[in-house]
């Protein structure tokens, strides 16, 4: 069986534009405007972990790289993912 995992209550103010978008989303997947909040900061969540890995994985090839030339792409690739671009 289960275990629920303990609820925590939250209160997040969002702005009008964004409320309607949830609104909207969840409306067409059936879902409470909760739930659909819910699943919406999970994927925010594991994107989050997703492009940190990459991140740290990219930075491990920087670190090794023996070519110059790739370690410079490498290096590039590095700033666009810090500072975009």
């Amino acid at each position: 069986m289960k275990v629920a995992e303990k609820a925590v209550r939250q209160s997040v103010s969002l702005p009008l534009r964004v409320a309607k978008q949830v609104g909207s989303m969840a409306k067409s997947r059936k879902l409470s405007k909760n739930r659909m909040l819910l699943e919406l900061i999970e994927n925010g969540i594991d994107a989050e972990k997703r492009k940190q890995q990459q991140f740290f994985a990219l930075a491990e090839r920087f670190r090794n790289e023996q070519d110059p030339e790739a370690a410079n792409r490498l290096g590039d690739e590095l700033g666009r993912m810090v500072f975009g671009g």
